[in-house]
């Protein structure tokens, strides 16, 4: 492996480890095996490695949880969202650093146009991943929109409060009780 793949993993090892903030170019160095200006020199800052790292465990994660769904297909469509509900809450159960870091690349987007207009690509690829998983469709605006908007506040409730958070099978129940109710007065 290259010096700037080393940083990645050894970034993403951090980031499992210690969270984004509290992730030191020292800290990554030490898990990567390179050096302090390898850093500055293959990604310019330690932040902008942390947010590379960001995005290679969330598309690791998409990668994972769209070869699962894929390999259960059956089910109703309620049986398929409790499916994909328990991988990505295993997941953040798993990994709360990573997903935290998450919500820190959003506060880095707003100052940061390349940082933006790369989480703006990554938010459309988890609408379609929603979308293609749930219905087998590419429809990243509407219901994918919805999905990903339910995953942001889900994800919130996990962080903050884990042992309160949704579960797979409350969520699945609340949207049955929804799709119920939706069009009776």
């Amino acid at each position: 492996m290259s010096h700037r793949e080393d940083l990645l993993n050894g970034a993403v090892e951090c980031l499992r480890s210690k969270g984004y903030a509290r992730t030191t170019a020292r800290d990554i160095v030490a898990a990567s095996g390179t050096n302090l200006a390898s850093i500055g020199y293959h990604y310019g800052s330690t932040q902008a490695l942390l947010n590379a790292a960001v995005l290679r465990a969330m598309d690791e994660f998409g990668t994972e949880i769209g070869r699962a769904m894929a390999a259960s297909t059956d089910g109703t469509l309620l049986e398929r969202f409790e499916r994909f509900w328990t991988l990505v809450l295993g997941s953040i159960s798993t990994d709360p650093n990573v997903w935290a870091a998450t919500f820190d690349m959003v506060t880095v987007a707003q100052r940061e146009p390349d940082v933006r207009a790369v989480v703006a690509d990554g938010l459309a690829d988890g609408r379609r991943l929603w979308a293609r998983t749930l219905l087998g469709e590419d429809d990243d605006m509407g219901v994918g929109t919805f999905f990903q908007a339910l995953l942001s506040g889900v994800l919130a409730q996990c962080l903050i409060d884990p042992e309160r958070a949704p579960t797979a099978a409350g969520l699945a129940q609340a949207l049955a009780v929804i799709a119920a109710r939706i069009t009776t007065p």
